[in-house]
């Protein structure tokens, strides 16, 4: 795919427009009809005639695009773009903007599991001055309805890959799968865009210059009508292009330090001392000859899961009790608890790996060493917690 650059915006922009959403479609005949209607509804209230919407449909074999023609003539705001040639949502959604005309650009996907009604609540945003206005489904008032565990692992898996992979791009936003936001013309204008897959905001965030962000909460709806468009290809293009991200530019370091949250790394890295307390007494009291004389291994084991459990408390209580607070319920606690558990876990897998790559391969004192690896590890399981445990994971739809 060759790159494509969204036009400029003074040879582009119409000041009699506001906002240009676009709306990617193939395949989705079923659901045009009321999406636009919702839409219009929603939009009418606040921006009137000052909105466009572009359906942009990739020659869907239920023919889409015809349907949209159709409603072109009760909805003056919309245009339709036929693609005979091309596919791709993300490619879709560019081609969109290339033809937009207002300051303020979009998206929306077509299968209404993004809520038309939140749209005001990132417009307000967007007005504000904000460069890029992201529907969350990780803030406070976002969250799922009815995910599968496959599906959760799957999407938490590929954040998880971006993090690592991206972590001064992706830890901008709370949900950085999101495909339903608003960003300034200017942020992008001149820009070569070359997305692969179906993941844009990524793309924007890492190539765009993006200064501010706001995040609205939204609940993902399920999809009532026509087919799901996620398959294997997908996540390998995600795969992908992240990593072609990562090649084509370098870590902006600056911008992880800025995301860093400081106060909250020092309460979590004390409550990870009183962890090593715990620890330390407990695999003493089980142990030690003089004591309970329990075999080492089984001590460690127990050992380590209690200082765990301290450490949860203490981190949900204390280091994330505002995020916490916005979860409440058992159900949820426990939901933290064990991601909380599996990041704990990894990072005892990477402080081994670090401790002996610095001590066997560049034969690091081994004390040393084993305080390196504690740092990285404790900054590790900092970040990953930040991004995946304390963060809204699921609410009832409406």
């Amino acid at each position: 795919m060759s790159s494509q650059v969204v036009p400029p915006l003074e040879t582009s922009a119409d000041n009699s427009k506001e906002l240009s959403l676009v709306i990617p479609t193939y395949n989705e005949r079923e659901n045009l009809t009321e999406l636009i209607e919702q839409i219009c509804t929603v939009l009418d209230k606040e921006l009137r005639e000052k909105y466009e919407l572009i359906v942009v449909d990739d020659d869907s074999p239920d023919r889409t695009w015809q349907l949209a023609e159709e409603l072109c003539r009760e909805y003056k705001q919309l245009r339709v773009i036929h693609r005979t040639e091309g596919r791709g949502l993300s490619s879709a959604v560019i081609r969109g903007w290339q033809e937009a005309k207002s300051p303020i650009l979009g998206v929306i996907d077509a299968d209404l599991q993004h809520p038309p009604e939140v749209l005001l609540r990132l417009v307000d945003a967007a007005r504000q001055g904000t460069d890029l206005v992201v529907a969350s489904r990780n803030v406070e008032g976002g969250g799922v309805s009815d995910w599968s565990i496959f599906r959760r692992f799957v999407s938490r898996g590929a954040q998880l890959y971006g993090l690592l992979v991206l972590p001064d791009v992706l830890v901008r936003v709370r949900d950085p799968m999101s495909g339903y936001f608003l960003v300034h013309r200017r942020c992008i204008a001149g820009i070569p865009l070359n997305p692969l897959g179906y993941k844009i905001l990524i793309e924007v965030i890492a190539r765009g210059t993006i200064d501010s962000i706001t995040e609205v909460g939204y609940v993902f709806r399920e999809r009532q009508q026509g087919n799901s468009k996620a398959t294997i290809r997908q996540y390998i293009e995600y795969i992908r292009h992240v990593l072609r991200l990562r090649l084509s530019r370098e870590v902006n370091f600056a911008q992880l330090a800025k995301s860093f949250q400081l106060q909250r790394f020092c309460a979590f890295a004390a409550v990870g001392l009183s962890g090593v307390v715990v620890d330390t007494s407990i695999l003493f009291v089980l142990s030690d000859p003089g004591a309970l004389g329990f075999g080492l291994t089984r001590s460690k084991i127990v050992a380590a899961e209690v200082a765990i459990i301290n450490n949860f408390i203490w981190n949900d209580l204390w280091t994330f009790r505002d995020l916490a607070k916005s979860q409440p319920g058992f159900s949820s606690c426990l939901k933290r608890f064990l991601k909380f558990n599996i990041i704990c876990f990894s990072g005892l897998v990477l402080n081994v790996m670090i401790l002996n790559v610095l001590f066997n391969i560049f034969s690091v004192n081994r004390y040393i060493a084993n305080f390196i690896a504690i740092v990285l590890v404790s900054l590790w399981n900092f970040f990953l917690n930040v991004q995946m445990s304390w963060r809204v994971t699921e609410t009832s739809s409406e």
